[in-house]
């Protein structure tokens, strides 16, 4: 990797960890507030409704997207072309979305749902009008402007939807700020960002750029299906508030098992793109990443597993801990998910888009015969079983693709790994027996089993010194890294 490479890459870890973080604060706090302001229903609406937004949306990107990302040198026309096609796809989206809204509201038997889907859907039109120009910030690695966006944008919303919540406008609270969160970026970029369609759509610029993102834009939409139709499932089986519970946990999962994967993924699929030749230095790269996350994000979710209620409790108070169970198990799913898209994205940037799509059919036809298998067996049990089993699966297919393709081999990943998880495992054990050894009260046994694990995972990295330690230490700055020199 050159040197004017490496620090572009650094600064543009450094402004995509402003805006996750930045991010990740704003949604802790704007969920805080708001489970204190809405009802599980209120969130299981949204929930339900989740998978047809997000099959839109994969419509109207139609995996162009990535495809102007891989290409290493898209012309006006290529934009002009993807342009155009957005715009075209999400009138005919929402078209759909309108019309079906009716029956999707008796189909859950919650009339209010016809509504919150028309409005929602407005969306759909607001992402398109600005994919080529966040597009192009991506693909020149500008995460400042995309890190200052993302603040703005997160702090305006909340404001808006934590005023609504408290006015008592319930689900449409919610719906305010998914509308804001696709508004402002998109005006900003459009008056940031100089590009400007021409009046131009060509016909072999697109079936160029189709001929790869067909299979992105396939898996892309059977991965949005698949991540959501177990929301369906619990939606219409079950009932909205059930739904609200396992919404709320999966999202507050999400903020760890993502924080630092989200970060880094922001930048590896350009930076694999413009690495694709260079198998080796991707293979580095792909080697240093998944370790660094895994020794950030194991322990991570460990320690969620062991503090869960009392953290719930405190966060959400007690109207949200029917979701403790639900968290623990998708912190479980965490383990394999963090690494998940650092691994697949090397395969589409060497544009094996085809792959990918044959395994991911492959991947979500398994995981919908686990959830359906298991709910049939053992009911919402069986159903998050499946889940986790399915996940797990999905990591093991992925490194195996990438031990096929890139030349990281599988054994040697996991190998590269396995210190990381037993020592995390490890001292989550040794910290839950202390725990019910000493038997304190409920916040006081969570404080206790976070500062044990923290104290003692961190003696084992400076003990040990094992690599992905090291990695982590080298993106800090010297100057900050104190008396964690001793592992240089």
């Amino acid at each position: 990797m050159s040197k004017s490479l490496k620090n572009n890459v650094l600064s543009s870890m450094a402004w995509t960890s402003v805006q996750r973080f930045s991010g990740i604060f704003i949604s802790f706090i704007s969920g805080i507030v708001l489970a204190r302001l809405l009802t599980p229903f209120d969130y299981g609406c949204i929930g339900m409704l989740t998978i047809f937004m997000v099959i839109a949306d994969a419509f109207i990107d139609g995996g162009f997207a990535s495809a102007l990302i891989q290409k290493k040198q898209p012309t006006q026309t290529d934009y002009s072309t993807i342009f155009y096609w957005n715009i075209a796809m999400a009138i005919v989206m929402y078209a759909i979305l309108f019309s079906c809204a009716p029956f999707i509201a008796r189909f859950y038997e919650i009339p209010i749902l016809c509504d919150v889907l028309r409005v929602q859907g407005i969306v759909l039109f607001i992402n398109a009008f600005n994919i080529i120009q966040r597009n192009q910030l991506r693909k020149r690695m500008n995460f400042k402007v995309l890190a200052i966006t993302s603040l703005i944008t997160s702090i305006v919303s909340l404001t808006v939807t934590i005023a609504m919540a408290y006015s008592g406008y319930g689900v449409w609270a919610l719906v305010a700020s998914n509308l804001l969160t696709s508004a402002v970026p998109a005006l900003f970029f459009w008056f940031y960002v100089k590009w400007r369609p021409s009046f131009t759509f060509s016909t072999s610029s697109f079936r160029e750029l189709f001929s790869f993102g067909i299979f992105m834009f396939l898996t892309h939409v059977i991965n949005d299906i698949g991540s959501k139709i177990t929301h369906l499932i619990i939606g219409k089986v079950y009932n909205p508030s059930l739904l609200g519970y396992f919404s709320k946990a999966e999202s507050t999962e999400s903020l760890a098992s993502k924080s630092i994967s989200s970060v880094l993924t922001q930048i590896t699929y350009p930076l694999y793109a413009q690495l694709q030749d260079d198998m080796a230095s991707m293979i580095n790269v792909l080697k240093k990443l998944t370790t660094s996350i895994a020794y950030v994000t194991f322990p991570m979710l460990f320690i969620l597993i062991l503090i869960a209620k009392p953290l719930f409790i405190l966060l959400y108070t007690e109207e949200w801990a029917p979701s403790v169970p639900y968290f623990q198990i998708f912190c479980i799913i965490g383990l394999s998910s963090c690494l998940q898209a650092v691994n697949t994205q090397t395969i589409a940037a060497i544009g094996k888009s085809k792959i990918m799509f044959q395994w991911t059919v492959i991947k979500r036809t398994a995981g919908l015969a686990f959830v359906i298998v298991g709910l049939i067996l053992f009911g919402m049990k069986g159903l998050l079983c499946g889940v986790v089993a399915f996940n797990w699966f999905c990591y093991i297919v992925n490194i195996g693709l990438v031990s096929k393709y890139i030349g990281y081999n599988w054994k040697t990943q996991l190998l590269d790994l396995l210190p990381i998880l037993i020592a995390s495992f490890s001292v989550a054990a040794l910290v839950y027996v202390v725990g019910r050894l000493v038997n304190s009260s409920l916040y006081c046994d969570g404080i206790l089993k976070f500062t044990l694990y923290v104290a003692l995972y961190l003696a084992w990295s400076i003990i040990f010194k094992p690599k992905s330690f090291v990695y982590v230490l080298s993106a800090i700055p010297t100057k900050y890294r104190g008396w964690f020199r001793i592992a240089k």
